[in-house]
Formats: structure tokens, sequence, C-alpha cells
């Protein structure tokens, strides 16, 4: 499963990259809101920061605006995907980009039926929302599971992108349902490595070495 970043946050994102831990990063609208830096310079600098793709969200509604823009965020980078939402304007702009061979990822996606039509139009990625669906009480995962399902009957090229997760255990679900790809926030990513067993283990072990008064180097 591949790891995106769900974050406009340049350090963090760097931090994490280093690790090897980056495979893409996706923004949105209020992430870049709540970042308050510009947003082409952004962009821009994860681009050249990280070599996966990196979404760019559309803020139009209409699909013929949606194409200019999307155009425009492709002049940023060449590893810049447009990100547009599952609206039938978003689905015509996606179809048209398709043709021209831009990557797409379609957003905000809460259904079965939504992810099958995004996959038609030829999406390059889908991003179906776990944490939301779980906020009005329906279990996100179950979403994974359906869509995955579909994608594998009819062959469909399109990556699952799991998306809005809140945490640790929303990941190991989303590998087990099988997604491509998850996007996660810089801290969900790090507590992925936290084990309080493996906290105690690794005290024990520095505790008994000490009383070797031994040193490695």
């Amino acid at each position: 499963m591949k790891f995106f970043i769900d974050s406009a946050d340049i350090e963090k994102i760097s931090a994490l990259n280093e690790i090897g831990l980056v495979d893409g990063v996706t923004t949105n609208p209020s992430i870049i809101a709540k970042s308050g830096l510009d947003f082409k310079n952004v962009i821009r600098e994860i681009c050249e920061l990280v070599e996966g793709p990196v979404s760019a969200e559309v803020v139009a509604t209409d699909a013929e605006q949606m194409i200019i823009e999307g155009r425009e965020l492709r002049k940023i980078a060449d590893n810049v995907c447009v990100k547009l939402p599952l609206t039938m304007d978003g689905l015509k702009a996606c179809n048209q980009f398709s043709k021209e061979g831009i990557p797409t990822n379609v957003t905000l996606c809460f259904s079965p039926n939504q992810a099958l039509l995004a996959a038609k139009v030829g999406a390059t990625y889908i991003s179906p929302f776990i944490g939301r669906l779980d906020d009005i009480t329906l279990d996100g995962m179950d979403l994974i599971s359906d869509i995955r399902m579909i994608y594998d009957n009819y062959g469909f090229e399109t990556e699952i992108l799991a998306a809005s997760i809140r945490n640790v255990n929303h990941v190991k679900q989303c590998a087990l349902a099988g997604a491509d790809v998850m996007t996660a926030p810089p801290d969900v990513v790090e507590k992925l490595s936290t084990h309080p067993l493996t906290d105690k283990g690794l005290s024990a072990f520095l505790k008994d070495w000490k009383k070797t008064g031994q040193t490695i180097l």
C-alpha cells in the first residue's frame, strides 16, 4: 500500500520523505487555508521535494472552469495530480483530463456508485472518505471493500486512495481491505511505529545492556 501524506507542512513532509515513507502528497482547499501559505508556491515546493504525485484541487464547480484550472495547476510541475470533486461536472472534467493524459484524483467519494462513475471516466485515483462516513455512524471501511470488489470485477485501473483517515486502526483496516493508497496526516503516520510493548522491551534491553558495562563503539 502506498503512503500519501495529507498535509501542506513542508517540514513534516520532508522528515517522513527522508525515511522513505512518502509516495505522494494530497492537499485540499481546507489544508491550504489552515496553512496560511500561498497555494501555488506550496504546491511547487512540495512537488520539488517528493517524486510522487501531489494532488492540487480545483475550486471551480463547472466543468469548463475546472479544466482551465486543472491545466493551470499542471503548469506548476509534472507531478501535479489534478484533484476534482465527485460531481457530474467533476466527472466531465476528469474524462477530458484522461484523454489528455493528465492524472486525476476524484475526491469526496461516499458511495460505491460514485466510485464506479469515476473509474468509468478514467480517474487515476478515487478518494473515498472513511472518517466522514464514520462520523455519521456508517462504516467507512465497508466502502473501501465494496469499491475493491467492483474494481476487481471489471479490471478498472483506477487506484483506491483511502482518505479522511483519522487513526492508525484506519490504516490497518485499509491495508486489509486492499486499498491501493492511503493518505493521512503526518501525526497518524508517525504513530504507526509506536506500541507500548516496543517501548517496554527497548527499555529492558537498554537496562540489561548497561549492566554489562560494554560499548559498541
